[in-house]
């Protein structure tokens, strides 16, 4: 897990720095993951690796689809999650994407942007509704591609509260 740490704290500097997450780094942690689990449960322990990795990641490609996620950020949160135990992982899932959530939220509100926000994702949602498909989410309804939230720094943190016990 403390290698898990030192890959994730190197994704936050180039995803805050760059807005992506080197491939790299994700098979870094993919491969050091697997190989933990080989370690620990042998065959089964990778298997289940992968699995949860694939669980987590096919549980975030809706949210990549639409443009909520970027493809880094769903790879990142599938490799982390295949360090936790089968039972922690929705609860990591939920917690990574809560404290991005919580920053989204304080950054709209310190840009005075909130309102519009909700007014956005209003009609988004509506237009979804009535129209059965799903669309790409745009920034501002406009087109425009926003800086978002960058979530390896809320995947780091989500593991954190889990090593010290939290969840």
């Amino acid at each position: 897990m403390a290698a898990l740490c030192v890959i994730l704290t190197a994704a936050c500097g180039y995803d805050y720095r760059d807005n992506r997450i080197p491939n790299y780094l994700v098979l870094l942690a993919a491969v050091l993951g697997m190989g933990w689990q080989a370690w620990d449960g042998g065959v089964p322990g990778a298997l289940a690796f992968w699995g949860q990795a694939a669980l987590a990641m096919a549980l975030l490609y809706p949210f990549f689809k639409i443009g909520g996620l970027g493809a880094g950020d769903v790879k990142l949160l599938g490799a982390t999650a295949g360090y936790l135990p089968f039972g922690k992982v929705l609860i990591f899932l939920f917690c990574s994407l809560l404290i991005a959530a919580m920053i989204s939220l304080v950054k709209m509100c310190r840009k005075g942007i909130f309102r519009q926000r909700v007014q956005y994702l209003s009609a988004y949602l509506k237009d979804v509704m009535l129209t059965g498909e799903w669309k790409l989410y745009q920034a501002g309804g406009t087109g425009e591609k926003s800086r978002g939230i960058c979530l390896s720094g809320p995947i780091l943190l989500s593991v954190l509260l889990y090593l010290g016990g939290v969840y």
